[in-house]
């Protein structure tokens, strides 16, 4: 039985922030076949990666965030247009060109909810995982941090519409109760902080 094998890409649609591309591939009974991707990199980035076997690394970080003072887990509710609504997620961007990790999660935090990053925890941390691989190659780094200070919103950009929140763990068991829009992410992490609470730091 053969492998699947990727032959081409072909660019559908490119933008500043994210691309439409026809995989053309080989499946493993040596049949033709295509199938679109979204991806947040250029055509000559997934050809790299797909036709030359380059490493790829994450397009984003997502911030997994207990705020030191309170005892809470940072969350932030945003607007997002593909569901016409607010939706719970965790603290997270796009990694910059040139950018770390760490001065990503550092920039974002402090973007989205004011909070100074005191101690990212690399034990518990993910350089790489995958957020919908049937219809994207998007990856993020999943970023266990500790962080302290007041929420703000003074650091926005201008199309950002997100509110950040501390959350206790009966906060987080309501919140997972409710008829709210979340993002898996933080559904889970919320179902890991009902259970263990500040223990999922340490």
């Amino acid at each position: 039985m053969k492998k699947t094998i990727i032959k081409n890409i072909n660019p559908l649609v490119e933008s500043k922030f994210m691309g439409l591309f026809e995989i053309e591939y080989k499946n493993k009974l040596d049949e033709d076949k295509v199938w679109m991707v979204a991806s947040r990199k250029s055509s000559e980035q997934l050809k790299s990666i797909y036709l030359e076997n380059k490493e790829d690394s994450a397009d984003a970080v997502a911030i997994v965030g207990l705020h030191k003072s309170s005892k809470k887990l940072i969350l932030i509710k945003q607007f997002r247009v593909p569901i016409n609504g607010y939706i719970y997620e965790l603290p997270a961007g796009l990694i910059d060109k040139g950018e770390s990790i760490d001065i990503s999660v550092e920039r974002e935090l402090r973007e989205e909810t004011g909070l100074t990053l005191l101690e990212i925890q690399k034990n518990k941390s993910n350089e790489k995982v995958y957020l919908s691989p049937g219809m994207s190659d998007e990856s993020i780094a999943f970023v266990y941090c500790i962080c302290d200070g007041n929420i703000t919103d003074e650091f926005l950009e201008p199309d950002e519409d997100i509110e950040a929140i501390l959350v206790s763990q009966d906060e987080a068991k309501e919140i997972l109760q409710s008829n709210h829009k979340m993002d898996t992410k933080a559904f889970l992490i919320l179902q890991m902080f009902v259970s263990l609470g500040t223990k999922l730091f340490e």
